[in-house]
């Protein structure tokens, strides 16, 4: 999972914009050639579970070795930020499949049942809590390994808009990631190939 801290700016921000964008020539090429307005639904599980992959991947890969780099007087929950950015990453994923069953069966008037809105809305709004404390443990990593000290939310409130909108931040996170992991990465794969 170490690769997510070495891609350049460019190289993340062209698998994360640029795999949808290909996926979705694809399926209006898929649309235009069968005449088939559901076709789009069929690529549309498999780019959500590859987007969410590689985004939630970059997530991963963030929170567990900014960890590593904690100085010891800043004390943050690494098994909280892992189930906490699991449970999306599950949902997505159920959620993914659950509407693209409902606009396969539109072409068969099969209607799905409103209930299940009952289920999925309070899912929704706690996965994107979950995403939303995910973004919080990272900014606040970054900035204490940066700093190298304890942090408060207004020391790493840029950070974390940052990520959060991340087409534009990733330009400027990045780079910064990149700077904190260029010499351990390769330290590690050094332990790695000795041990």
């Amino acid at each position: 999972m170490t690769k997510f801290l070495t891609f350049k700016h460019w190289q993340l921000f062209g698998l994360l914009m640029g795999i949808p964008i290909i996926f979705q020539i694809i399926s209006i090429g898929s649309i235009v050639s069968s005449n088939d307005p559901t076709a789009e639904f069929k690529f549309f599980p498999v780019m959500m579970i590859l987007y969410l992959g590689l985004f939630l991947g970059w997530f991963y890969s963030l929170g567990t070795n900014l960890h590593k780099k904690l100085p010891e007087t800043v004390n943050m929950n690494l098994k909280k930020f892992k189930i906490f950015l699991l449970i999306p990453a599950i949902y997505m994923v159920l959620f993914t499949f659950y509407m693209s069953s409902i606009f396969s069966n539109v072409s068969t008037g099969i209607e799905p049942n409103p209930a299940i809105w009952g289920i999925i809305f309070p899912l929704h709004l706690f996965s994107m809590f979950c995403l939303f404390y995910c973004l919080y443990f990272i900014s606040k990593e970054l900035k204490a390994v940066e700093w190298q000290k304890p942090v408060t939310f207004s020391d790493f409130a840029g950070e974390f808009f940052l990520i959060w909108f991340f087409p534009l931040g990733i330009w400027i996170i990045q780079p910064r990631i990149n700077k904190l992991f260029e010499n351990n990465t390769d330290g590690e794969t050094e332990n790695e190939s000795l041990s």
